[in-house]
């Protein structure tokens, strides 16, 4: 029986951390189903060694290119061994971002050519994608001043307004050419409402509840 895989993505600060384990914590608790979180980049040893050097803030003059070869460096790890296993399975596979982060924050964020990206995707994932992807969608200045409150921004959370502001473009941008696949929400919900938003969304495009 092959499992389910679920994207959650959005803006810094938007809280797709935090409902990734809520809603993993629902999924078990209200279907007994068996649930994987995992985040990217990282999701594995490997990748979270890639992760220190992508968003430690002493990480400076790293070119747009290296950036996006480092995080499908730390994908391709965290799709072999983690996501692609999970799912043999049968389990639930929620991630914190996946492919269209990439799309955003590269593409729309850093200006390197989409087309670019579609190849490596083509090459490297060969068509892969989640069943589902949430978009937590909230203003930027919202989520960045969350961030702020909790004193944990990376280098790309302190890129300028303008930087994250295409970002969200990229996301909406993405959801409406991928409507069927794609779930936008409103980040301004209380946190338990969105959770059980996402659930529900959960059960009526993955026809598996």
């Amino acid at each position: 029986m092959a499992g389910v895989f679920i994207s959650i993505e959005g803006t810094d600060g938007s809280g797709k951390s935090t409902q990734v384990k809520l809603v993993a914590e629902a999924l078990r608790r209200e279907n007994g189903l068996d649930v994987v979180e995992t985040f990217e980049p990282g999701g594995t040893e490997i990748g979270m060694k890639i992760r220190e050097i992508l968003l430690s803030p002493k990480t400076v003059n790293m070119s747009p290119i290296t950036e996006l070869m480092l995080f499908y460096a730390a994908r391709a790890q965290h799709v072999a061994e983690v996501i692609q296993p999970a799912l043999r399975r049968g389990a639930y596979v929620i991630t914190d971002r996946f492919c269209d982060s990439t799309f955003a924050y590269q593409s729309y964020g850093r200006g390197i050519n989409p087309e670019l990206i579609r190849q490596l995707d083509a090459l490297l994932l060969k068509g892969f994608k989640p069943d589902l992807t949430i978009v937590i969608d909230l203003d930027v200045s919202i989520g960045l001043n969350r961030k702020k409150a909790a004193s944990t921004a990376d280098r790309l959370e302190m890129e300028e307004l303008l930087f994250h502001e295409r970002v969200r473009e990229g996301f909406l941008d993405l959801s409406k050419a991928e409507s069927r696949r794609f779930k936008v929400l409103d980040g301004a919900f209380p946190v338990e409402t969105l959770t059980k938003r996402i659930v529900e969304t959960i059960k009526e495009r993955c026809n598996c509840l």
